[in-house]
């Protein structure tokens, strides 16, 4: 149940709106002039108003503007039957949600209302859980409510508020350096530096310039004194992310910060003392890295005072919902595109899916389905370019050979499509196949163009 307000000047329209709502158990009121309406909105509120543009006195752009002044949560529809393309965008710069020209069906008034409603639903659930999270763990840019999710946040709201050393394990794309600024944002150190550094991502004679710094002539090339991430983030926190991956040396060099809190620059002999929390992250199994004799055994259990396992998305998927709405209004917002929702279809298919990339997968998934996407609704056709349906793995080598070659058709029929705009008799003659032949193959891959 929601309450709309109809700001319009032609009685008998106004009174078929009110009509049309009433019967779908909605609270409505109308009034035939803009100033008769803000004395409403003052009075008692409401969750939507449909404004005519044109009306006697007030106009709608002003009225639209006082409105937003009055009530910045109002769903405002603008009503009217001189639409223009710079009519609308002014409406939406002003703060409406959409744009309705005269006449219009008012199913299709309904719809935009559910949408909205939808919408607002998301959102605000999204704000309450922010703030819940952000007061009871201070995890405000963290999204889930499963009961995996809610315990990593306890361990890590534990963790915080000391000085240990923190080993945060977990597939890619689950979160490690998020959870790694959440507890830096919920200690003691939260108004000193958090330093992040991706101990895979830099080259091996490189990475220890990176961490230590160095002195003037310490290497060729090296015309002054550098100051490496430990240094900078003197007092505060350093991110040794993927830290599974440092070499036997750089791990000697890291025991040593942990043990005596100092170390050199390179060239140096200068003996350099910082205080600084380390928390590590890695996708990789350490205790088995140390069997392999590829990790420090006496620095793992300096890193691993407290370690905090991340789940899977796999492992969350009752977290799927709120995250894809979420990244739905965030790339919406960031793209400039007009609001959308999920079709139930879409997001059965989102539930379905494993996600082997997590959380990161699933925000690239949803961006790439909103650019994709031109009407108001996501449908799965719209995401196939992420998702792939599980197969069972090929035993044979001639499996395999048939396995890799679908694929490849697959992807090059997708490809002829996307560049012909859809043109199937096009994508045909580029593809030097029949129009039979590549329906046939369209349909065997379930390939789908938005």
């Amino acid at each position: 149940m929601y309450s709309v307000l109809i700001i319009e000047d032609n009685e008998r329209l106004r009174q078929m709106l009110m009509d049309t709502l009433k019967s779908g158990s909605v609270e409505v009121d109308g009034v035939k002039t803009a100033e008769e309406g803000l004395d409403r909105v003052k009075e008692q509120g409401y969750d939507f108003i449909l404004l005519d543009l044109r009306l006697p006195g007030m106009q709608g752009m002003d009225a639209l503007q006082k409105i937003r002044e009055i009530d910045s949560k109002a769903i405002v529809i603008i009503m009217t039957a001189y639409g223009t393309i710079d009519v609308a965008v002014e409406a939406m710069r002003l703060g409406a949600y959409d744009f309705l020209t005269k006449p219009f069906d008012t199913d299709h008034l309904l719809l935009m209302f559910k949408r909205a409603w939808k919408e607002r639903k998301v959102e605000e659930e999204n704000l309450l859980l922010k703030e819940v999270l952000k007061d009871k763990f201070g995890f405000d840019g963290i999204l889930g409510k499963s009961q995996r999710i809610r315990e990593v946040m306890t361990l890590a709201k534990k963790v915080a508020t000391t000085d240990s050393t923190v080993l945060i394990t977990g597939e890619s794309g689950t979160g490690k350096e998020l959870f790694a600024r959440a507890i830096h944002q919920m200690s003691k150190r939260r108004n000193y530096p958090f330093v992040s550094i991706n101990c895979a991502a830099i080259p091996r004679e490189l990475l220890e310039n990176e961490l230590f710094g160095s002195e003037k002539g310490a290497y060729t090339g090296s015309v002054a004194r550098k100051a490496g991430k430990f240094e900078v983030a003197d007092k505060g926190t350093i991110l040794l992310d993927e830290v599974g991956d440092l070499n036997l040396h750089l791990q000697a060099k890291i025991l040593r910060v942990l043990e005596r809190k100092e170390f050199e620059r390179l060239g140096g002999t200068k003996v350099i003392k910082v205080d600084v929390r380390i928390i590590t992250a890695t996708n990789k199994n350490l205790l088995e890295e140390i069997q392999n004799s590829r990790f420090r055994e006496d620095l793992y259990y300096r890193l691993a005072v407290f370690p905090i396992p991340l789940p899977s998305l796999r492992e969350r998927k009752e977290d799927i919902p709120l995250l894809a709405e979420h990244f739905v209004i965030k790339y919406c917002s960031e793209l400039k595109k007009s609001r959308k929702t999920t079709s139930s279809d879409t997001m059965e298919k989102l539930m379905q899916y494993n996600w082997p990339g997590n959380v990161r997968e699933l925000e690239n998934t949803i961006e790439r389905a909103i650019i994709l996407c031109n009407g108001p609704t996501i449908e799965p056709h719209h995401i196939w370019t992420t998702l792939r349906q599980e197969q069972k793995s090929p035993d044979t080598l001639r499996e395999a050979s048939l396995h890799g070659a679908k694929l490849a058709e697959s992807e090059l029929i997708r490809r002829a499509l996307i560049a012909t705009s859809g043109n199937k008799s096009k994508a045909a003659r580029n593809l030097k196949v029949s129009y039979r032949v590549l329906l046939k193959k369209i349909k065997d891959y379930d390939i789908r163009i938005p």
